[in-house]
């Protein structure tokens, strides 16, 4: 995934990994928490085989992305998520492209789906309407499900701050085993991207994120205007690819029902036996050829 390349998008200098044809089909692959761009390590070539422009960012707090300002909130809110990928592809003069990922860069990929549906021409969204739902955020779930958060619970004071402060590849690194526990890695896998984590407002940015979300924090008001529109929970009618892994450790498998009314396009569901939270880190081709089906929706 080198070598690097630097931009300037929104708040802040974006660094990228780029391979593939420059007039190829544009795709961005977003990486999630506790990830980083190597997640796409071996989709990112299968792409480019294939004809496409592949972007792969690091999102902010992590890996070289960094901010321009020093006083620019570090937030991790699902708004600016999705207006870093936005200010990303207008900064890379990519009016139209697929979108792909899972966790918050999944989520980053439904914002723009959702909000700007004109810049999307398919989406691949792992765990499917990843939009969070922040007015719910605090009515409790089923104990099995509240027991898998035990993470952002511990996010939520200072302790877990402190905590992940002081031991950033050791909670991470439980979170992949607890996240994919039919995945097995290497330590040599793990150093990959753990290195990302090491970025001066990766703790920063993850504990306001936990935060956020259960609305506990108030966002950066630069977002403002994007979170109140997805308050409403605002429905995504591009072309759409969704995945849920049998063995993710993060959320529940479910079939194509439980979000059935957050699509208004063209959806197709997948349940994928043996794969937990990371999909395209623990089977690449199985992801890129999702990507794949949708690449011809940018010459319609």
């Amino acid at each position: 995934m080198h070598p690097l390349k630097h931009i300037e998008a929104g708040v802040l200098d974006i660094a990228y990994f780029e391979t593939g044809a420059a007039d190829g089909a544009p795709v961005f692959l977003m990486h999630g928490f506790p990830y980083d761009i190597h997640t796409y390590a071996e989709v990112a070539p299968m792409l480019a085989d294939a004809g496409c422009r592949v972007i792969v960012p690091y999102l902010r707090g992590y890996g070289a992305t960094r901010f321009l300002d020093a006083a620019t909130p570090r937030s991790g809110e699902q708004a600016a998520l999705g207006a870093d990928l936005l200010a990303l592809m207008n900064a890379l003069h990519v009016p139209r492209a697929v979108l792909a990922g899972y966790d918050w860069g999944g989520r980053a990929a439904c914002v723009v789906a959702a909000l700007w549906p004109e810049r999307c021409a398919g989406l691949v969204s792992f765990n499917s309407y990843n939009i969070q739902n922040i007015a719910k955020g605090m009515e409790p779930e089923k104990a099995e499900n509240e027991h898998r958060y035990w993470y952002q619970y511990y996010f939520h004071n200072e302790r877990g701050r402190a905590g992940l402060e002081k031991d950033r590849r050791g909670i991470t690194r439980l979170l992949w085993k607890l996240w994919s526990p039919t995945w097995t890695f290497d330590d040599a896998t793990f150093e990959h991207s753990a290195a990302a984590f090491d970025h001066p407002d990766f703790v920063d940015v993850v504990v306001h994120s936990y935060r956020h979300r259960f609305g506990l924090v108030p966002g950066d008001p630069a977002y403002d205007y994007i979170e109140r529109q997805l308050a409403a929970q605002p429905p995504i009618a591009v072309p759409t690819i969704t995945f849920d892994g049998i063995d993710d450790g993060v959320r529940e498998p479910a079939d194509a029902s439980a979000h059935a009314a957050k699509f208004t396009g063209q959806r197709s569901h997948r349940l994928v036996p043996g794969v937990g939270h990371n999909m395209p880190q623990e089977v690449p081709r199985l992801f890129a050829d999702a990507v794949l089906e949708l690449t011809p929706n940018l010459h319609s």
